[in-house]
């Protein structure tokens, strides 16, 4: 158990890398205090006393981001006044909770690949306490599984996340529909320093999508890693066909630049770079991950969800945290910040605005989200980032036999397992 918690307390953030959702220019017009919202409120007040009750909430989110969580949560003043606060190192902060109760939030905003890591801590109190299934009906189901942890629900989810097939519409008139069809397109349209297609192929993140098309994975909910699985050996098989003709080190930067200097007529990315794409004055296309042949499923990348856990310090303000979890269950938030951060809200019903639906890339997310595998939230995860990279690199960079490699990454990752407990 001791090494258990070592490994947590030195567990790296992946999320906070690849989340974030790309800036707008466009600018949400927030609606007023709704009438619920003051019920919230009243409630909360009427419970617990006339002073205002206070509510303070970690991020650790870009600056438009926290700034519509505060908008928002401002409309249950005064009742319940909530501060949402910038914390640096917020995971590390967070972990220090166990050793002193006094010095946590009473919630946090974050990303949902960590809540296995909080939960068995037992610094989380599951948000089920506070509100009901019923108030997150409205959810993408995919969204509440990703907030999950052995079957107890520890996030609200506000929006998520996940990859896309990006295209330049001026170098690839018509993107693929099917992997063999990108393979070939890369076949005859890579030569001289340009590239058909590129993606950072060997980052577990990202490589993750062809072994979900193949039935395989990193690691499972029960916390199995999935490495040396006949489905698994499949993709990676599969996917050595496309590597030959993608950039060797396979780097963000170098994919990034490409595509954004008209060097590449593809990219598989993530909304975060759609800012930069659209500054670089691309006609920016979004189509659907295209279809592996043999197998009739697309590229299922993975899916970042993010939103609001509760510490179990806050129990005592029962009524203001269910008042915070109620307004941002609304689809006021996911409106606001989808007109101003792109970000994909959470809540289905967003989807029937007119500001939504005109969004070619929020639009391709919510389509995504039907098959998309949500980053899992099991602590050991941790430690398979870094496993599964090293083989990726071992077969993808030098040519190493796809089996061999993919035996001793999941011995690794077994022993590694086994230490934290």
């Amino acid at each position: 158990m001791k090494k258990f918690i070592a490994i947590l307390m030195s567990a790296l953030i992946l999320s906070t890398a690849v989340a974030g959702c790309g800036n707008s220019s466009s600018s949400p017009s927030p609606d007023s205090p709704s009438a619920s919202a003051a019920s919230s409120g009243s409630q909360a007040q009427n419970s617990e006393g006339a002073k205002p009750v206070k509510i303070t909430i970690w991020h650790e989110t870009d600056k438009g981001i926290a700034e519509q969580l505060q908008a928002e949560l401002d409309k249950l003043a005064p009742a319940v006044e909530v501060k949402v606060e910038r914390k640096e190192k917020m995971s590390d902060a967070l972990k220090l909770v166990g050793n002193d109760p006094k010095s946590a939030p009473d919630m946090y905003f974050f990303a949902h690949d960590k809540i296995g890591v909080f939960a068995q801590m037992g610094i989380l109190a599951p948000v089920t306490d506070f509100i009901t299934k019923d108030d997150m009906a409205d959810l993408i189901p995919m969204t509440v599984k990703a907030a999950t942890y052995k079957d107890q629900i520890y996030q609200l989810p506000v929006y998520f996340e996940t990859q896309m097939f990006m295209y330049n519409k001026a170098l690839m008139k018509q993107p693929p529909a099917t992997t063999d069809e990108l393979l070939k397109y890369m076949e005859a349209n890579t030569k001289d320093g340009t590239y058909g297609f590129v993606e950072q192929h060997s980052t577990a993140y990202y490589a993750a999508s062809w072994f979900h098309a193949f039935g395989g994975f990193i690691i499972n909910e029960k916390a199995e890693p999935g490495l040396n699985t006949k489905e698994t050996l499949d993709a990676m098989e599969y996917h050595k066909k496309f590597i030959k003709y993608l950039p060797k080190d396979g780097e963000y930067n170098t994919v990034t630049t490409l595509f954004k200097e008209r060097k590449a007529h593809s990219i598989i990315g993530g909304p975060w770079l759609v800012p930069d794409v659209k500054a670089a004055n691309i006609d920016l296309g979004i189509a659907p991950m295209p279809t592996v042949n043999s197998t009739g499923k697309p590229l299922t990348p993975y899916s970042g969800v993010q939103g609001v856990c509760v510490l179990k310090s806050a129990e005592a303000k029962k009524d203001a945290v269910t008042a915070v979890l109620r307004q941002l269950a609304k689809t006021d938030i996911g409106l606001a910040l989808a007109r101003s951060a792109n970000c994909a809200p959470a809540n289905q019903k967003c989807y029937e605005d007119s500001s939504i639906t005109s969004n070619e890339m929020l639009m391709s997310m919510k389509k995504t989200a039907e098959n998309v595998v949500p980053m899992p939230n099991v602590p050991e995860m941790d430690l398979m980032w870094t496993v599964t990279e090293t083989m990726l690199a071992a077969v993808n960079k030098n040519d190493a036999d796809v089996k061999t490699s993919a035996e001793k990454a999941q011995k690794d990752a077994l022993a590694q397992i086994d230490a934290m407990k």
